[in-house]
């Protein structure tokens, strides 16, 4: 049932226990008159969101939403030294990606972690670092767990507007060319949703002229859709009626019951796809995966994908090959991979595999019949793998030590890795959980603890090119690279660089 009112009770304040995550899950200069390249970036807010204009990367895992990127002529590697750094800036804290449309970047941070609680959305020149326009608003989030206290979701930008959602549940419009409020909405409020174990953390999307939401909300609020004008609802579902009596699969508890207090949300950010000519909006949410409707939220079909454990989360977008939908996550869950019958309402498990791909919270990427991604829960088991679509074999993985990068070994008074030839800093030799995106046939891979990595698209054998790191991207590194007009971006809890790599 699609519920078209929502409460405004008062959130609860109480605090899970026991979980330790680490999570994630991801601009252009103008005047008040629109530029020719930013007006020929068709962005209505009426219609299905459009494709984008070739080197923008406007959302979380950028112009499709995949981390898959259409631009050329990227270098093909690197020195030591790495790409050339064109500008670094000093920011908040906060696990989002920056979001990138023509010469407009915007990060969205958490300037002081411990003091006065306020988020920060940001504006610079793509190409310089250069301050555009800065909009903030109060914050008191604090992670149950220890964490940085600053927002995990992208923003999202068209050629009016930019949304943000933020680690508290505020949900924000502003105006692209000068920061100015729109409308906003304190989800968390407004749909009574429950603590989550880190916050806010999918990002929302744009579909059919709708701002989409994983709220996580009761009653039957798991996902909202909002008027992007004007922030109004105009639909909410997911809930009891949709979990209440599922199959699980599970020994002990085959049948679920729905207990009243659930959370919904999940740290996976909705996609929406056309199969078999009907767009699907595909939400992981905590129970599992659901199929809505985009214009009015209606069920189209679900399936139960979450670990027995109760401390855990599902992080991973789905991932869509034609009528096919790939699912991960960590805890014990593995992957699977679903095929959407033709009539939209029902699906096939075509394999399920609880160790091939177990991803924790960076989203896989496809290519020509195989999935690329990480898979581990923890940092010191975590491998990059290639997993076979059509039947979940994995064909390889590593821990990221690559023999082409050169020796390194530990400096015994800092701990940190220097060339054995050189004496001069090195890379983290392994990846750990570490996020990837595809351009120009190569993988530009980024481990948590800093490491750029060039890797061949092989399903045969994993191969890098070149590795190196910056001193301003540490540990946590968790928000994916982002790519725009040849210029890679990276964000740390304390820095964004912005690297040249452009083909000379």
């Amino acid at each position: 049932m699609v519920l078209l009112m929502h409460t405004q009770d008062q959130v609860a304040t109480r605090r899970s226990r026991g979980l330790k995550l680490c999570f994630t899950a991801l601009l252009f200069f103008l005047s008040p008159a629109l530029s020719p390249d930013l007006a020929q970036f068709d962005a209505s807010l009426h219609a299905q969101a459009p494709a984008v204009k070739a080197g923008n990367w406007p959302y979380f895992l950028g112009p499709e939403q995949t981390g898959i990127s259409s631009e050329t002529n990227l270098i093909d590697d690197f020195p030591r030294e790495g790409p050339p750094l064109l500008w670094e800036k000093k920011i908040g804290t906060g696990y989002s990606a920056p979001s990138v449309l023509g010469n407009r970047l915007v990060i969205h941070h958490r300037p002081d972690d411990d003091g006065p609680g306020k988020e920060v959305v940001e504006c610079v020149e793509a190409d310089s670092g250069k301050v555009l326009w800065k909009y903030e608003y109060p914050s008191d989030f604090r992670d149950p767990y220890g964490y940085n206290n600053g927002p995990r979701c992208s923003p999202l930008l068209t050629s009016k507007y930019c949304y943000t959602f933020g680690a508290q549940g505020k949900l924000y419009c502003l105006t692209l060319d000068q920061g100015k409020e729109v409308w906003h909405r304190d989800c968390l409020k407004d749909f009574d949703v429950p603590p989550g174990f880190f916050g806010v953390g999918a990002t929302p999307i744009l579909e059919g002229g709708k701002l989409i939401v994983m709220v996580g909300g009761k009653p039957d609020s798991g996902m909202v859709a909002f008027d992007p004008e004007t922030g109004k609802t105009l639909w909410h579902n997911v809930g009891k009626e949709v979990w209440d009596g599922t199959s699980t699969g599970w020994e002990r508890l085959p049948v679920y019951k729905w207990r009243g207090n659930e959370k919904l949300s999940s740290y996976s950010s909705p996609i929406a796809a056309t199969i078999h000519g009907k767009r699907h909006l595909l939400c992981l949410m905590r129970q599992g995966l659901v199929s809505l409707d985009p214009q009015d939220g209606s069920v189209n079909f679900k399936y139960w994908f979450r670990s027995l454990l109760r401390d855990s989360v599902n992080a991973a977008r789905p991932v869509v090959v034609d009528d096919k939908i790939f699912l991960s996550a960590a805890y014990q869950v593995g992957s699977a991979l679903l095929e959407v019958n033709p009539n939209g309402k029902s699906y096939k498990e075509l394999w399920r595999d609880p160790t091939n791909m177990m991803t924790h919270w960076s989203t896989s990427i496809y290519h020509d019949g195989y999935f690329y991604g990480f898979s581990g829960r923890h940092e010191r088991e975590a491998t990059m793998r290639c997993v076979r679509l059509s039947d979940g074999k994995v064909m390889w993985e590593t821990d990221g030590t690559s023999p082409v990068a050169g020796k390194v070994k530990p400096n015994q008074i800092t701990g940190k890795f220097q060339w054995v030839d050189t004496g001069k800093a090195a890379p983290w030799p392994f990846y750990g959980r570490g996020s990837a995106i595809l351009a120009d046939n190569k993988f530009i891979v980024l481990g948590e603890r800093g490491t750029l990595a060039i890797v061949n698209v092989d399903p045969e054998k994993f191969g890098e090119v070149c590795r190196t790191s910056f001193p301003q991207i540490t540990y946590p590194a968790w928000a994916a690279p982002v790519l725009a007009h040849k210029k890679l971006y990276l964000r740390s809890e304390s820095h964004l660089i912005c690297l040249d790599f452009a083909k000379k």
